[in-house]
């Protein structure tokens, strides 16, 4: 269902707007506000999960692992970051049938050595052409064999990369579509006119990753990226951006204020429109498992207990 729900909306003339997500909870927020498909972040998984940057410091299965609770706690595709398929063409194997096994809607996977990094930061490298095509052809099959409807998108780091240069870039992008990928993902343009570049010259629908002041790829209004050939667009650290801002100043209040910042806090989350955290978060579903699955005495605890009405 969200595999050939994501393809209409690739395929559809207006861009499919992604905003990037790095966990259940924001995925939650960006379905409730109504973006037709999410993007699960990789570097917004790495800090969330860890601490720390987007550096090829989480390994496979994490990765999958919060790509499928994304997932499961959406009503739209997802999107999820695969890094570099976590090694050569055989581990891609792998990597692209847990990444199928999550449910997620597809994934993409680039083209630089291991460890990765963030796509916006120096000190990046690729592979060589040639075992990126092989990594890329590998994807593809698995995508035949499991689920033909899985979006495989192929990015490539080349224009940024040490030695790369956009020529590069747009070549090996004609290459991995060539070898089977649905979507190209020139990571890394610096203005517009290399935007259009990669819209006229490489054959293919199209991913934008727009990151602004974070990194070299400017800020682009969604109706001029589908005058320049673009289908899709990743906004994706925008969850990860506003949780830290949203923290930090919340934070800062309640460190220098005390009880009237916590005040503030409950009043700003009940003033939006999920402004009820309980039914947010499922609690009234929960309550309808117990009423259809469980014996009727279980609904005596309502009647004799104290909090919020979660029914």
């Amino acid at each position: 269902m969200y595999r050939e729900r994501l393809r209409d909306l690739i395929d559809r003339d207006e861009l499919l707007q992604c905003p990037g997500v790095h966990d259940p909870l924001t995925a939650a927020v960006a379905d409730d506000v109504g973006f037709d498909a999410i993007y699960m972040t990789g570097y917004g998984t790495s800090l969330s999960k860890t601490g720390y940057p987007d550096a090829g410091l989480l390994t496979m299965p994490e990765m999958v692992e919060n790509a499928k609770n994304i997932q499961e706690r959406s009503s739209v595709p997802v999107i999820a970051d695969a890094d570099n398929g976590y090694g050569n063409a055989t581990n891609v194997v792998r990597t692209v049938r847990e990444y199928v096994k999550a449910g997620v809607a597809g994934i993409h996977i680039e083209d630089q050595t291991f460890p990765k990094r963030c796509g916006h930061t120096k000190g990046r490298k690729v592979i060589p052409k040639a075992e990126a095509v092989g990594k890329i052809r590998a994807a593809a099959d698995v995508r035949d064999e499991r689920d033909e409807s899985f979006v495989l998108i192929a990015r490539t780091d080349a224009r940024g990369a040490v030695g790369g240069d956009l020529n590069d870039a747009i070549e090996r992008a004609n290459a991995y579509v060539d070898a089977g990928a649905d979507v190209a993902f020139v990571e890394g343009p610096v203005d517009e006119d290399e935007i259009a570049r990669i819209g006229r010259e490489v054959d293919a629908p199209l991913v934008y990753n727009c990151v602004g002041e974070l990194g070299t790829s400017p800020y682009v209004e969604p109706d001029a990226l589908t005058e320049l050939g673009f289908d899709l667009v990743l906004y994706p650290v925008a969850s990860t951006l506003a949780t830290i801002a949203a923290v930090y100043e919340r934070l800062s209040g309640l460190k220098s204020e005390g009880m009237d910042a916590l005040a503030d806090i409950d009043r700003a989350f009940a003033e939006t429109p999920v402004g009820d955290l309980h039914e947010f978060s499922g609690f009234p579903e929960v309550v309808e498992w117990e009423r259809r699955y469980m014996p009727s005495e279980e609904q005596e605890k309502y009647g004799d207990s104290l909090g919020d009405d979660v029914e």
